[in-house]
């Protein structure tokens, strides 16, 4: 049987998705399953539960990173890596992670019904944590596991509520033995919605990202002064939220003035005492950068920066800013993206070429191991809401590729 004969079983793989979208699935048709709760611990017990059905050992690490592994013919080569992750924004779609865990799943479930054994090693990853929508920032459990980010810190860190990262993964069973440290892989694949309208625009079924665009994100504080709304005269009022409102606008106003390809949010926004007859005295919010060009994100926070000392300055108000939480822009590995270009070629498709515009676990794969991806398109451009979807047919054909990929590196040289 030659590779491009084996084929997924297009109903178990629907199956195992649909099942895994049950698990904190919201009337929206959408799930809220964070990281590390109730709903997210029952969707690691069901993956796990399928990964031992598919004759993969399993190991969790001391971040809940989950790894499903099947042998192959030399053990002591490096494996090929498929990944993704299970946790959800709060009224997320079913989609973002989850397709590419349960498409990593059906591959290893393809190979163990046709009894085929690669010349390496393969592995399937559910990350932890990372859509960044309890714990933040975003993709811990692989920044960890990539050395990028320091476990302790990561552990030291608390939801809304007050419950660390650490304690969460303990209270639900995910605290693993294993040490979270990155070992040899030989390639890394994720397979993923796009979460952005080209594809679908284009009418493409397979995009093949050379990358994913630097995240600069920021955290802005306004101080101004608290007092009754009704006796306060309009004039000299050091009102934090009315600054902020401007300062809103200005980021808006951002990648217009930046003139390049850019894109800049607010999309987190703290106000205290929060009351309706108090003018504010506290304002938290974010700014989020985004872009392909480093430089220019940078330059365009500068100027953002400057912008925010004045109309802090001209309200009478404070302004402070953290330290930044910069991830740079990243680049997939050149002979891999061929590979899949060639596969989705070889399967009728005409992939197309694009820039991921939102960040994954690949980000940080890729300062380990060989990485590349394979995106199918977002209906409507649409993510991180409850009517998220995509086409089911472009779901097959997305893991089609993703398994004639896998089998193309992993039939490899063991050496």
């Amino acid at each position: 049987m030659s590779s491009y004969e084996l084929r997924i079983d297009s109903r178990r793989f629907k199956a195992a998705f649909d099942r895994m979208a049950e698990i904190g699935a919201t009337l929206g048709g959408g799930v809220t399953r964070l990281a590390l709760g109730d709903e997210d611990k029952s969707a690691r017990d069901q993956l796990a539960a399928w990964l031992r059905e598919a004759e993969a050992s399993v190991v969790v690490d001391e971040m809940g990173n989950i790894f499903g592994r099947r042998g192959g013919r030399d053990e002591a080569a490096a494996p090929v890596m498929i990944g993704s992750h299970l946790d959800s924004q709060t009224r997320g779609g079913r989609f973002d992670g989850t397709l590419g865990v349960m498409a990593g799943l059906e591959v290893l479930r393809t190979l163990a019904d046709a009894d085929v054994v690669t010349a390496r090693p393969l592995m399937l990853a559910a990350w932890t944590a990372e859509e960044g929508a309890r714990f933040t920032p975003s993709k811990l459990g692989s920044g960890v596991w990539s050395g990028q980010l320091r476990a302790d810190w990561v552990r030291g860190l608390r939801d809304e509520r007050g419950a660390s990262l650490g304690e969460e993964l303990r209270r639900i069973g995910y605290a693993g033995d294993a040490p979270c440290v990155a070992w040899p892989v030989r390639a890394y694949l994720e397979l993923h919605i796009e979460q952005g309208p080209i594809l679908d625009s284009a009418g493409a079924v397979i995009g093949i990202p050379r990358g994913v665009v630097c995240l600069h994100v920021y955290h802005v504080y306004v101080d101004g002064t608290a007092n009754q709304a009704g006796p306060t005269p309009m004039e000299g009022r050091n009102d934090a939220l009315v600054t902020a409102a401007e300062m809103v606008l200005a980021t808006c106003e951002l990648p217009a003035k930046a003139r390049g390809g850019l894109v800049a949010t607010v999309g987190r926004l703290e106000v205290r005492p929060n009351a309706s007859n108090v003018i504010a005295d506290e304002v938290h919010f974010t700014v989020d950068i985004r872009s392909w060009d480093e430089d220019l994100a940078v330059r365009a926070w500068d100027d953002l920066a400057g912008s925010f000392s004045a109309i802090t300055g001209a309200h009478g108000c404070g302004l402070r800013i953290d330290p930044p939480w910069r991830v740079g822009r990243t680049e997939f590995d050149d002979d891999l993206v061929a590979v899949v270009r060639r596969v989705a070629a070889d399967l009728g498709h005409a992939p197309m070429s694009l820039v991921s515009g939102s960040g994954h676990d690949s980000v940080y794969l890729a300062r380990v191991a060989p990485t590349a991806m394979i995106f199918v398109p977002s209906i409507g451009g649409r993510s991180h809401a409850e009517v998220e979807d995509t086409d089911w047919a472009h779901c097959e054909a997305g893991a089609e590729v993703l398994l004639q990929s896998v089998l193309a590196v992993a039939h490899g040289p063991a050496t």
